[in-house]
């Protein structure tokens, strides 16, 4: 069985070397939305694949870091990203260009991350992420896999070289989410939500 959740984020950015001048050259912006799909041949205790209160705690945390901010790509010049972090509180700055196929894959990492680091108790048994679809405009959108998320030939993406800003942090219900998350402590636990 497959469930999905849906989340909103308004973000910026610049995707170099696309086709358009328009968006290789210019900060602009989408109304995205991603799709969380989870899948599991079972059900838990609640007769649920997994609660959607849960997803409401550290996954949107993880999404709505790219609310309302700009999501820059290491490989961009230096001057740019200084800028950039200098005239904005709320960033992002990923090892990869931010196209609606990189942020499908960047999501796909770091939901994965999160089910990894969720202490499973209540019954929920091989739950896992089947993908993620990034709505950039729409009628156009990005679906990735756990084969395109872990595919070099799309660019190398590590959870460590991936910045969120002070800001974004500080907004967390927990602040240290990221730290945790990298060192692959438990971050959401079903019976204390």
């Amino acid at each position: 069985m497959i469930i999905r959740k849906l989340f909103k984020f308004e973000n910026a950015h610049i995707v170099r070397g696309c086709t358009t001048q328009r968006c290789s050259q210019n900060v602009h912006g989408h109304s995205y939305k991603v799709e969380v799909l989870l899948e599991s041949n079972y059900l838990d205790d609640g007769q649920m694949v997994y609660d959607f209160g849960l997803m409401k705690e550290t996954i949107k945390d993880l999404i709505e870091a790219f609310d309302h901010s700009i999501t820059l790509w290491s490989g961009d010049a230096t001057s740019y990203l200084a800028d950039m972090k200098k005239h904005s509180a709320r960033w992002v700055e990923l090892p990869v260009s931010p196209s609606a196929e990189q942020f499908s894959r960047v999501i796909y990492l770091l939901v994965e991350r999160v089910l990894a680091c969720t202490g499973m108790i209540n019954g929920e048994r091989e739950v896992k992420l089947h993908s993620i679809i990034v709505h950039e405009t729409e009628t156009g959108y990005a679906q990735g896999f756990k084969e395109d998320a872990y595919n070099q030939n799309m660019g190398s993406i590590s959870l460590t070289d991936i910045k969120f800003s002070e800001q974004i942090k500080s907004e967390w219900k927990n602040p240290k989410l990221w730290d945790l998350l990298i060192d692959g402590e438990v971050v959401v636990n079903p019976k204390k939500v």
